[in-house]
């Protein structure tokens, strides 16, 4: 007779068999993971022993990891993150080398949810934790061909005393996603499909932005094929921001009150605001390059486009648009108005339901 092999020990089974390539992990945890699937099977906990990651080294003791594994979540091992000094070189460090892009080897997954992003994306894990204080989540999502959110700031509990960085999650999916929400969040309530088409503004650039051609094309290739598949109607509108670069790094240097800062934000809340009441959603790029490789960013800030709503606050997302010519994963960035985090899951299962899914 031939014993079932459970979630868990095919998790491990594939982190032993790819990440020696990959480098997603610091740590792995096989002994106590197969003990809490077991405890979470036999107490049947509504997460019945999904295997999942936390980032970083401390990522075992986030508000999030804990809920999960409350509900019956099995963290498997802890993700690598950017090591010292090597921020701009690798953007992961996993236990035995730099973490690499599972599309491509010769180019970094993003960060620094890096090792998070590459072991959802290789499937060694149906969900991991991350965090994001200016794209963290979202950046490895769209390199990775992943879906990553970004959660309001302050919705959850968030060690980040800047006010900048916020909890946040990879899966394959929104409804993966949606799942994590479910399990972390206090008073969900489960989303109700949204109407179609969603009003929507889309906007390549933020109005500052240098985003590369052909990124850009890939985003505006899935854009067009959203609106003729009914799920979005845009609007004749645009969202012009003024580039919240020097004052992200303002308040992340200490200095919130620095007045080019609180004059950058004034202006952008204002126009978001303007914005969210007259639509649901803002499209745009998630980032404003490809990957690059591991020997550094080059020209482009890859958080161009994803701060802002680290300053503003708003909920964001990541989702697979499609890829550039040379096989890299391109990422579709979708906001919602503050607190919308839950309809944001359902307008995003409605836009993945009109593009193409990628393959593992």
């Amino acid at each position: 007779m031939t014993r079932t092999t459970t979630a868990v020990a095919r998790a491990l089974e594939r982190i032993g068999l790819l990440d020696p390539a990959l480098n997603a992990f610091t740590e792995i945890w096989p002994d106590e993971a197969l003990a809490r699937e077991r405890e979470a099977v036999a107490r049947r906990l509504p997460l019945g022993g999904l295997p999942f990651a936390v980032k970083g080294p401390t990522g075992i003791r986030s508000y999030a990891a804990r809920r999960l594994t409350a509900a019956g979540g099995v963290p498997v091992g802890a993700t690598s993150v950017p090591g010292p000094g090597t921020y701009w070189q690798t953007w992961g460090q996993g236990a035995h080398g730099r973490t690499v892009n599972p599309w491509r080897a010769d180019r970094t997954p993003g960060g620094s949810s890096a090792g998070s992003a590459v072991a959802v994306a290789a499937g060694m894990v149906e969900l991991a934790t991350g965090s994001d204080g200016a794209g963290s989540v979202r950046i490895p999502a769209a390199w990775c061909g992943v879906f990553g959110l970004k959660t309001t700031n302050g919705l959850l509990p968030s060690p980040d005393r800047s006010g900048l960085a916020s909890a946040g999650v990879l899966a394959r999916t929104a409804a993966g996603a949606e799942r994590y929400l479910r399990h972390v969040l206090d008073g969900y309530e489960p989303p109700v499909a949204p109407s179609l088409p969603l009003p929507a503004v889309y906007s390549e650039d933020l109005g500052f932005a240098d985003v590369d051609p052909e990124v850009a094309a890939v985003v505006a290739t899935a854009v067009d094929r959203l609106v003729a598949a009914g799920t979005v109607r845009l609007l004749d509108a645009d969202c012009a921001l003024l580039d919240p670069g020097r004052a992200w790094q303002a308040v992340r240097g200490g200095a919130p009150d620095d007045p080019e800062a609180v004059a950058v934000r004034r202006v952008n809340d204002d126009r978001l605001d303007d914005l969210f009441a007259a639509a649901p959603l803002l499209l745009t790029p998630a980032t404003p390059n490809r990957p690059h490789g591991h020997e550094g960013p080059g020209d482009r800030y890859s958080t161009a486009l994803t701060w802002a709503f680290n300053l503003s606050g708003q909920p964001a997302a990541s989702l697979p648009a499609g890829f550039t010519g040379d096989g890299c994963p391109v990422g579709l960035q979708v906001v919602a108005a503050r607190g919308g985090d839950v309809p944001l899951l359902a307008a995003a299962r409605a836009v993945e339901n009109a593009l193409p899914a990628l393959r593992p």
